[in-house]
């Protein structure tokens, strides 16, 4: 059987900066440390950074092969942890093939996540890519792998005098043209909107004031995206049609449905009260406020839902490179690429309102770049108050 979640942990350098350079990966069982796969190779000359990146596409290519679908990334480069984050810009033109090379292979998988980690706690990667810098420099490797040289000038690094581990991300602008443009709208209201219930795979119509709301919302994402390359939707009605007000405003762009937008599935609270669901499962509901691994009774976790976002994120970047796309969803798909997009904590999902008929806008970058342009835009309604 396939691991669903595995821990990689890579590692690179070079003796030199450009110098004899090599790279090692390990691909573990998180829960018994087991070693599933190991990868390593010598890379002739090359840089720290770039041999970093070779070992994290080694690993990430390994970890596919398992069939994993989740990684948990331990490295001990600062750099390629940050910058694979989108906390900080690739300026170095070598390295932009690689990051987009790994980025790929993350969308390959539900979900990737990256930690820095010291290199003690990197030591079986380290003798990896040790062994490999050996085999670089044509000598047999060392008995005990020695620490890898410390980054000289070239390598890139933050700027001289700063700590890379609380170094701040860069405020440089970017260009937008560059940017895939994800434009989220929260469908129009429905009565379970009014009425405060759950509404999630129940096909609940739009309401009167959420069809007004919907022409007003159309008419703003024109404003904003005069031309966009596509309209994708959830299944479920009230987005469906909002979609197609949307669409229609645009120029009658085409709708495709995404099943991966539906709303996550309440279970047996589906169509009830948020009132109702605290006083016959007290419990339950605290369990689910705690940690989005757990379910409604009957229902779907967030992490699951957040599985599904994240492939739908994934797709349209590359589908679309530089493009803008009109994403039509629901609370928790949209909640979910907002708090990946702002790397928070899952408290946020809890203490973040999104109103029907709202606009988000995230702009994303091949390099993992992201920058939150708008939250929870609503000012195109204040009319139908």
């Amino acid at each position: 059987m396939a691991p669903r979640v595995v821990s990689m942990e890579a590692d690179g350098g070079s003796r030199g900066n450009p110098g004899p350079a090599g790279y090692g990966a390990v691909v573990r069982d998180p829960e018994t440390g087991e070693v599933l796969a190991e990868r390593s190779e010598s890379l002739g000359t090359a840089t720290n950074n770039v041999a970093e990146y070779q070992g994290l596409i080694a690993g990430l290519t390994a970890a596919a092969e398992l069939g994993a679908a989740e990684v948990d990334v331990r490295m001990d480069s600062k750099l390629v942890v940050e910058q694979m984050c989108g906390r900080w810009q690739i300026k170095h033109p070598g390295l932009r093939p690689l990051a987009a090379q790994a980025a790929a292979l993350v969308g390959r998988f539900s979900a990737v996540r990256f930690s820095w980690i010291p290199r003690e706690q990197n030591r079986h990667a380290d003798a990896l890519a040790n062994a490999a810098m050996d085999a670089a420099a044509g000598r047999a490797p060392a008995a005990a792998a020695p620490s890898r040289p410390a980054p000289t000038a070239a390598t890139e690094q933050p700027a001289t005098g700063s700590d890379p581990a609380t170094a701040p991300a860069s405020w440089e602008p970017r260009p937008t043209f560059t940017a895939t443009r994800l434009i989220l709208v929260r469908h129009g209201e429905t009565p379970y909107t009014e009425q405060r219930r759950y509404s999630g795979r129940g096909d609940v119509p739009l309401s009167e004031r959420g069809r007004a709301q919907v022409r007003a919302t159309a008419a703003r994402v024109a404003e904003l995206a005069p031309s966009v390359a596509a309209v994708l939707s959830s299944p479920l009605s009230r987005c469906t049609a909002t979609a197609a007000s949307i669409a229609g405003a645009l120029g009658d762009v085409p709708v495709r449905t995404e099943d991966d937008l539906i709303e996550c599935d309440f279970g047996q609270w589906e169509g009830r009260t948020f009132a109702e669901v605290r006083q016959q499962w007290p419990g339950e509901m605290d369990a689910w406020l705690a940690s989005p691994r757990v379910a409604p009774p009957g229902g779907e976790s967030f992490t699951h839902v957040a599985e599904r976002a994240h492939r739908v994120v994934s797709g349209l970047l590359s589908a679309y490179p530089g493009e803008t796309v009109v994403v039509v969803s629901h609370v928790s798909p949209i909640k979910l690429m907002l708090r990946d997009a702002l790397a928070a904590g899952d408290g946020f999902l809890h203490r973040l309102f999104l109103d029907a008929a709202g606009i988000s806008v995230l702009d994303m970058w091949p390099d993992g770049g992201v920058a939150v342009r708008t939250v929870n835009d609503t000012a195109h309604l204040s009319t139908l108050d």
